[in-house]
């Protein structure tokens, strides 16, 4: 076991048997994982969907309205990251993760029975509740079975299934409002809220049966000893270590730089991600002063914005695991686009096809989501678990709390279709995003050197006892 643990801190060969054990893994623990954040995007956006297609004529939506339930939304998200982060440190995630999808699914079916906009506001808070757990808490649990070598693509991945579900979204609602509006004396946008509901609970159930939980709590049949000691092996010694919450736990949070460094950097980058998440583009087609728009062109052209994300995001998770976990590299990148699309935008209003083309290549930000989770999994990497799970949850929640009023200052529906305050904005955040990543990069420069000193003792000290016991 020392060996072999050993062998991972010096980043030497894998070890036998690992190929099989990642097969597993990636099996169970992806599929399941991607299955989940799917749906959670589908059932995320599927407001903005139902909106421009029928949703606010028949609830008579006023003034930004839209932009308040998001808000509502984006608090019961806030609300609910770092306990349901902590949450997974004591209760087995394979009982946790299907829970709270039966939860949300059932708030997205009752969605399809309101009478008006305060009745989704009071689901939506609740249904940001729910969800608040699948985007940190996959991180987590990526962290804790994938070394710096794998995380990278894994999260890719998985932030990529999140960015199908928003595309996706799209075509489902044009099927739904071809096919099914009237049906049952239903609108088809009340059909979206009851289908999405409904496809996740064989989801639920599909993790109940094969998550595996982590690798020191792990009861998965489908792993053999041998890969449960393995899996034990790969991971850091800190990874056993769940210190007690006290006051000495929330001084170490608040005492680490690892919590301000990167609660920061997702504050920054989630606001360069602005364009998507505010669906800017269908806002900006539906208040187009001088094209009217079909419902079925308001739901597909924008699906090119994930699309774009989606290619980004695996290009630069599997590029940054590539060249040995640089994932400072797409920091840069973020702000070059922020800047470049925001501009053109600006200029170039006039421009349908130039306003076009930019929102889409906007959508290339999404990247930042999979490799800076995966950034602070690997410089956390030998932290214990607990701390590690309250900075990731943390990142989400200060991302979260900004986005609950920036989006009403920068991107309300008001303010379509030129969104001149949010280019200017988008600009500002990407000049940000660039220092900060450089300060980062600084950081954990730092911290590795030291890291690694301390790594090389502790391993020749096993080293030392191995040998002791065999001369005895």
């Amino acid at each position: 076991m020392f060996r072999r643990f050993a062998s991972y801190l010096k980043g030497q060969e894998s070890a036998p048997g690992e190929t099989k054990l990642l097969r597993k893994l990636d099996a169970f623990i992806l599929s399941f994982c991607c299955l989940c954040y799917f749906v959670n995007y589908l059932d995320r956006t599927n407001l903005n969907n139902a909106y421009v297609s029928g949703m606010r004529e028949e609830l008579d939506f006023k003034g930004n309205e839209l932009n308040r339930i998001n808000t509502i939304f984006t608090v019961g998200y806030i609300v609910g990251q770092v306990p349901s982060n902590l949450a997974l440190t004591f209760v087995s995630p394979r009982l946790f993760f299907p829970a709270v999808m039966i939860i949300w699914g059932g708030l997205t079916m009752t969605t399809a029975a309101v009478s008006s906009p305060q009745g989704i506001m009071a689901i939506r808070f609740f249904l940001g509740l729910a969800e608040s757990s699948t985007f940190v808490g996959t991180h987590y649990i990526l962290g804790s079975w994938y070394t710096e070598k794998e995380l990278g693509k894994r999260s890719g991945i998985f932030t990529a299934s999140g960015l199908a579900g928003t595309m996706f979204g799209g075509f489902i609602q044009t099927g739904i409002h071809s096919s099914m509006d009237g049906v049952q004396g239903l609108s088809g946008w009340r059909w979206l809220f009851i289908i999405d509901g409904l496809i996740t609970i064989p989801i639920a159930i599909y993790g109940f049966i094969v998550f595996p939980d982590t690798p020191t709590t792990t009861k998965a049949k489908y792993l053999t000893a041998d890969e449960k000691a393995l899996a034990v092996a790969r991971t850091p010694e800190s990874g056993a270590i769940k210190v007690p919450l006290n006051l000495e736990f929330l001084k170490n949070v608040f005492c680490s730089w690892y919590w301000y460094a990167f609660v920061m950097l997702w504050i920054i980058a989630g606001e360069t991600e602005s364009f998507s998440s505010n669906a800017l583009l269908a806002l900006y087609m539906q208040s187009h002063p001088t094209i009217d728009y079909s419902v079925s062109q308001l739901n597909n052209y924008p699906t090119g914005v994930p699309a774009a994300g989606i290619i980004s995001t695996l290009f630069w998770a599997t590029l940054t695991d590539f060249v040995g976990g640089k994932r400072y590299l797409v920091g840069y990148f973020i702000a070059v686009v922020g800047i470049v699309t925001s501009t053109l935008i600006l200029t170039c209003f006039d421009s349908t096809t130039t306003v076009f083309a930019s929102y889409y290549w906007a959508g290339a930000v999404y990247a930042c989501q999979a490799t800076f989770f995966a950034w602070c999994n690997d410089a956390m990497r030998y932290k214990d678990e607990r701390l590690r799970s309250v900075v990731i949850a943390s990142m989400n929640m200060g991302s979260g709390a900004v986005n609950a009023w920036w989006s009403l200052i920068f991107y309300s529906a008001t303010d379509a279709p030129r969104f001149t305050k949010g280019m200017w904005a988008m600009i500002g955040c990407s000049i940000a995003l660039a220092f900060w990543t450089a300060g980062i990069t600084y950081m954990t420069v730092r911290e590795g050197k030291e890291e690694e000193g301390d790594r090389d003792v502790r391993v020749v000290d096993l080293h030392l006892e191995e040998k002791m016991v065999t001369e005895v």
